[in-house]
């Protein structure tokens, strides 16, 4: 295991910032990374806004329910799932916007917007940076939406905050390998056999330095899933142009 790949399993969403801004050439590498990515077709539907105002970022801020750190990150960045350009181009050569409003293409454009926000992830964490992503960019997203002036043919998908740590936690134990990975076909029975996954999990939750529960990783995601979250999100895609078939 090469030291690049002993970085990346040393991963942990970070909430906790010193009160530094980056540099200019620090953000620069960021976004270049990020820009670098890899992207179905080429088509690299996806744009990024940094939030430098000050009472933009804290009306975001307040609507993810992210605050404390998004306010005092040392940047902060919204992702978003964009085929407005595709649109213009389709537009201006008189053609029909069926091949871009399809589901398809929405699932390329927030894939593509993925990849490059974890190639600004990584990036930030090759120089000793700490990142969260922020999904409580959705809590609101018609008023977000209003917020960056977006077009048609848009989704913010995600927020994410980059700085200089302050406190970190430790890594979670992520799912065994034999909950996850197989050759050629899905094993049902040993992908869903979480029983030696649940005694790691719970022990991580119960004795971690801070903000100790008592739970398991199946308990939390049983509490996650059987609530039905942002249902106003299917609608809004349809406003935006997307017709999700």
């Amino acid at each position: 295991m090469n030291d690049y790949i002993k970085k990346m399993t040393t991963h942990v969403s970070v909430r906790d910032f010193k009160d530094i801004p980056l540099s200019p050439e620090t953000r620069k590498a960021l976004l270049t990374a990020a820009r670098s990515a890899s992207s179905s077709h080429f088509v690299q539907a996806f744009s990024i806004i940094e939030i430098t105002d000050k009472t933009l970022r804290e009306e975001l801020a307040d609507i993810t329910g992210s605050a404390p750190y998004v306010k005092n990150t040392g940047t902060f960045y919204v992702f978003v799932a964009d085929l407005y350009r595709q649109s213009r181009l389709l537009i201006e050569n008189n053609k029909k916007l069926d091949g871009l409003t399809n589901m398809e293409s929405l699932i390329v454009s927030i894939v593509d917007t993925s990849i490059a926000a974890q190639n600004m992830a990584l990036a930030a964490e090759s120089m000793d940076l700490g990142i969260c992503y922020i999904g409580g960019i959705r809590n609101d997203v018609r008023k977000v939406s209003e917020l960056l002036k977006l077009p048609k043919y848009t989704f913010p998908l995600f927020g994410l905050t980059v700085g200089v740590p302050a406190s970190k936690n430790k890594v979670k134990p992520r799912l065994l390998e034999k909950n996850q990975i197989s050759e050629n076909y899905y094993p049902h029975e040993q992908f869903a056999d979480l029983k030696e996954y649940e005694k790691v999990s719970k022990e991580y939750y119960s004795s971690r330095e801070s903000n100790q529960k008592q739970t398991s990783w199946s308990e939390s995601n049983v509490a996650f899933f059987e609530e039905i979250r942002r249902p106003e999100i299917a609608a809004f895609l349809k406003e935006q142009g997307f017709q999700l078939n």
